[in-house]
């Protein structure tokens, strides 16, 4: 049994298909990364409000 070659759409489907998939794969990592820095960043923080004297 032979296998035919893919049909020219086939290879452009194919080539939108992984770029489509690169592209949605970094905005999930960079969505993941941005994520983990604002859990684990604890450096910055509001300044303590200091009440007035009476």
């Amino acid at each position: 049994m032979s296998f035919r070659e893919p049909h020219e759409l086939h290879r452009r489907r194919f080539g939108r298909n992984l770029g489509v998939g690169l592209v949605l794969g970094a905005f999930v990592a960079l969505v993941f990364g941005l994520t983990v820095v604002k859990v684990t960043n604890t450096d910055f923080g509001m300044a303590p409000v200091q009440q007035e004297a009476k």
